[in-house]
């Protein structure tokens, strides 16, 4: 199940900043490697490492900031009552 903005019945949890930056991290690794294997006229088909990291650092920090944005404005709006 994926979390929400929803409040339920149960108690309010945050986001953990850190386990979305590792998925993020994984979904850019993913993509970078896809992206690789997608034949394209003059464009090398090889990705390297460097191409791989940068993928997976770009990724990882936008998931790390929408789950730090998520959690802010939550916090803000939604719970505002809760640590």
């Amino acid at each position: 199940m994926l979390p929400s903005l929803h409040i339920s019945n149960d108690a309010p949890r945050v986001w953990r900043v850190t386990r979305a930056a590792a998925y993020g991290a994984g979904i850019g690794a993913v993509a970078a490697i896809v992206r690789g294997l997608a034949p394209a006229p003059g464009v090398a088909a090889v990705v390297n490492g460097l191409e791989i990291l940068e993928a997976a650092i770009g990724f990882a920090l936008l998931c790390a900031g929408a789950a730090a944005l998520r959690n802010f404005i939550a916090r803000r709006l939604i719970w505002p009552d809760v640590g």
